[in-house]
């Protein structure tokens, strides 16, 4: 990610959302929408000048992939207890699950020096560095403070094991750097704790709201959404070289330039003598990382990488619990639109 970074809603992304919103019928959409209202609220709330920073960040929007998730799985588990206070149980668990991802593209646009988010100026191009830490902070607190509401540990431990994980990936991506030698189990660790952990707290956590939800059935959901999570950056890593900007919202080479070490150019390392001994932090500008990205394609790096990432996708599949009650064919549908966003 560089100063440019837009995020990488592909139409394959919103297309797919979409469906699966249209699928789930009036009440998903009704659960989405308590949702997106909620965000509002718990950031509006937050206090001045802190608010702003805050609604401007969830209002940027985004699939809220990571909700749906939530909202999917309980369902699969039975769904919320009847009543208000489980719908609210049910809102609260989605709400947290987006503070914290929207609290991380506050902190990673911090980092990475960007400048814009899905086109939006971001919070430290805005207001500067110490608004930023703070703003990113404060959506961290706020997703806890609005799980707390539910008061089970569990549901709690689930997100608290998430975000430290997001932490642990984000100090493993900054010591990779520029690194020459990083192999593919070392890469698939980075995006498990940086990516995948969400997801499958997600899925958890939906389970754990449910009415017939168990234990058991919280940590199936979890596999099959933390392999989903996995699939997913595979090949956001792939888009990053195979582009084109207009299609991804970024440069192509964007990550390579940045210096984050991806699943392609491993392969790409290994096929080339030349790719090989290439010191990342040599590329200068955004000419020279695509010129990268054209000698990467040439490997075929890029067939392997979406070809283990189809595989990743095709176990979460098979890691559906055959006791689910219902939604089993929207999430058999979001694993698909994990696909498609390559296609």
């Amino acid at each position: 990610m560089t100063a440019l970074h837009a995020g990488t809603n592909t139409p394959a992304d919103v297309e797919a959302v979409e469906e699966i919103m249209r699928r789930g019928g009036p009440e998903l959409q009704e659960r989405m929408a308590r949702v997106e209202a909620h965000l509002e609220h718990v950031t509006a709330e937050s206090g001045m000048p802190l608010a702003a920073h805050a609604t401007a960040t969830i209002a940027a929007g985004g699939k809220r992939l990571r909700p749906l998730l939530v909202m999917l799985a309980a369902e699969s588990a039975g769904g919320p207890a009847a009543g208000a206070e489980g719908e609210l149980g049910l809102t609260r668990a989605a709400v947290a699950i987006e503070l914290v991802h929207s609290a991380t593209l506050v902190h990673d646009d911090l980092i990475d020096g960007a400048e814009l988010r899905r086109g939006r100026p971001t919070v430290a191009a805005v207001a500067g560095r110490n608004a930023a830490i703070a703003t990113g902070d404060l959506l961290f607190s706020r997703a806890f403070a609005e799980l707390a509401g539910n008061r089970d540990r569990d549901q709690l431990r689930a997100l608290s094991d998430a975000s430290s994980a997001l932490a642990a990936g984000e100090l493993l991506q900054r010591e990779d750097a520029y690194a020459a030698d990083i192999d593919v189990e070392r890469y698939l660790e980075r995006c498990r704790l940086k990516t995948a952990a969400l997801f499958e707290a997600a899925c958890r956590l939906g389970a754990l709201v449910a009415v017939d939800g168990t234990t058991a059935l919280a940590v199936a959901l979890g596999d099959f959404a933390e392999r989903i999570g996995l699939a997913f950056q595979l090949l956001d890593d792939v888009l990053d070289v195979s582009g084109p900007a207009e299609r991804t919202g970024k440069a192509r080479g964007t990550d390579l330039l940045d210096g984050t070490v991806t699943l392609p150019l491993i392969i790409a390392r290994r096929r080339d003598k030349q790719i090989a001994a290439l010191d990342l932090a040599e590329l200068a500008s955004p000419a020279e990382a695509e010129a990268l990205c054209e000698r990467i394609a040439a490997t075929g790096a890029l067939e392997e990488a979406r070809a283990r990432a189809l595989s990743i996708v095709t176990e979460a599949k098979a890691l559906l619990p055959a006791l689910l009650s219902r939604r089993y064919d929207l999430l058999d549908l979001v694993a698909d639109a994990v696909v498609e966003r390559y296609c």
